[in-house]
């Protein structure tokens, strides 16, 4: 594959950064949700069905509830220790 020689490094510059719109590129929408793949110990899915089942949560909502309130602890003990 051929690429270009050129260091362009120096053309950056911190202090004003461009945004794509400013070059005259605009990327597609990202859509609202995406699929992804994921590998789990099968104890840890059956748990996770176990719960979901419980609360008539179908484990896949449940997984993403639980992703959300983990990452909003994280952040809330971040800003704490800043």
């Amino acid at each position: 594959m051929d690429y270009d020689s050129t260091d362009t490094s120096s053309m950056i510059n911190k202090k004003n950064r461009l945004r794509l719109e400013d070059i005259g590129l605009i990327l597609p929408p990202a859509p609202p949700t995406q699929v992804i793949s994921i590998r789990l110990p099968t104890e840890l899915l059956n748990e996770l069905k176990a719960l979901g089942s419980r609360d008539d949560v179908p484990y896949q909502a449940l997984i993403k509830i639980m992703l959300a309130e983990g990452i909003r602890e994280k952040k809330k003990k971040s800003k704490k220790s800043a």
